[in-house]
């Protein structure tokens, strides 16, 4: 059996969940419950604090885990990344008084930072050959300005409309985080074979979603022209319609490479076009 670890509570929660379940993982998380047995597949799944993920995963308590970059890369243990799961998209930033002066990252030149990614941000200054004070706090950080305990902040930002709230800006990017699956180093062949499923279910999920089924009316004079314009899946599909020199032209098409084209498709004699989302598409 597989042990994975997800947020018990936090943003990447309901995602997590989502993605278990939509590949087939059946099982029951009551409130309030912090340890489940998939009915379908061999899972037992632990909710955990997200900054407890990476440690438990290092130390084998869990074989695998459902956590933030930003934490992985804060914490520091030896974990295997597995694949990046294309949810929980945020960025650390650094952000300083709206009114404040700031001419680039020197700025930060002994100057007093909140944050609750001392790592992250130590080496960032670091790199920047900035010798700053560090405020290591969690929870509420935006406030600390407002307060005299820091001249900027250092945290995760997603919209950025606490930070305007807080009366903040961003000035600089850290980083790019999102979920990712990782993995204790050395796992046994057993626990191999079954991740080896898991992963194969999540890659149909997170491709679906990159992609879109398509299909429209195309003249059937035009049926070689506008299969060349579609960035497809080998050869679209092609049906004929009742009304003559009409054909029905069906395909899968990556959506950020469908929308550049929709208006030569229509110039082309396309109409009827429908998009529709796939639930699941295996290579």
């Amino acid at each position: 059996m597989l042990r994975i670890a997800i947020q018990k509570s936090g943003r990447l929660h309901d995602d997590s969940i989502g993605l278990l379940k939509d590949a087939g993982i059946g099982f029951s998380n009551g409130y309030g419950r912090l340890r489940t047995e998939s009915y379908n597949f061999p899972v037992e799944i632990f909710f955990l604090r997200d900054d407890d993920i990476p440690e438990y995963v290092s130390d084998g308590v869990a074989d695998i885990g459902i956590v933030g970059e930003n934490i992985v890369l804060e914490k520091s243990k030896t974990v295997d990344t597995v694949t990046r799961l294309g949810f929980g998209k945020c960025r650390l930033c650094i952000a300083v008084p709206k009114n404040a002066e700031y001419n680039g990252v020197h700025s930060l030149q002994n100057r007093r930072i909140a944050t609750s990614y001392p790592h992250i941000l130590g080496q960032y200054l670091a790199k920047n050959d900035i010798t700053a004070t560090l405020h290591d706090i969690s929870g509420s950080v935006e406030i600390a300005p407002s307060i005299g305990l820091a001249d900027a902040i250092c945290d995760l930002v997603s919209s950025g409309s606490t930070l305007l709230m807080n009366g903040l800006r961003e000035v600089e990017t850290i980083l790019k985080s999102e979920a990712l699956l990782i993995a204790a180093p050395g796992l046994s062949a057993e626990k191999m074979a079954i991740l080896q499923q898991l992963t194969f279910r999540f890659d149909a999920l997170l491709l679906a979603k990159k992609h879109k089924y398509i299909l429209m009316n195309v003249p059937n004079d035009q049926i070689a022209h506008i299969s060349g314009l579609l960035p497809g899946m080998r050869s679209p599909t092609i049906m004929p319609l009742a009304e003559a020199g009409w054909s029905s032209l069906h395909t899968v098409v990556a959506e950020n490479e469908f929308w550049p084209i929709i208006e030569q498709l229509k110039a082309a004699g396309a109409e009827g076009i429908l998009v529709t989302s796939i639930e699941k598409m295996i290579l």
